[in-house]
């Protein structure tokens, strides 16, 4: 499995525990669980190949780590999404901002030019072009304050 697929799947698991109250360490057993997770392969490209090792390693934690930190990330969403209410915002674009932002502050081997990359390409997976280019303005907004410290 590869990064780009570990995080969609990550993407994908932020989404889906905007409607859940569940603890992210029990959703990430859940989805990986080799059952569970096989039913899964028509869902995405994502979810054809099971994650084990450093990957499912990444899915934990970042997931995990995403969780603890929501009002933080969220907190930078809304500084830059200038005019724009954090409800009106789309819960995929959401959700991929808040991986990128998490990505560039705590996951230090992976540079943030390529978190934000991947958080776009990932966007234009999902949304629209109107979304891909909000995505991107505020990822680099984002990114621009990140490089100044």
């Amino acid at each position: 499995m590869t990064r780009t697929n570990a995080r969609e799947i990550v993407a994908q698991l932020v989404y889906e525990m905007g409607f859940r109250d569940d603890d992210a360490a029990a959703v990430v057993r859940e989805h990986l669980d080799p059952d569970y997770y096989a039913t899964l392969k028509d869902e995405s490209d994502a979810y054809q190949d099971r994650p084990t090792g450093k990957q499912a390693e990444y899915i934990q934690s970042t997931l995990c780590g995403i969780r603890e930190r929501q009002e933080e990330l969220d907190g930078y969403i809304s500084k830059y999404a200038i005019g724009w209410n954090l409800s009106r915002i789309s819960r995929t674009a959401r959700a991929i901002m808040q991986l990128a932002m998490y990505e560039c502050l705590y996951v230090h081997d992976v540079p943030v030019s390529a978190a934000i990359n991947e958080a776009v390409e990932l966007t234009r997976k999902y949304e629209d072009e109107d979304v891909v280019a909000f995505v991107n303005g505020i990822l680099g907004a984002f990114a621009r304050e990140v490089a100044a410290q």
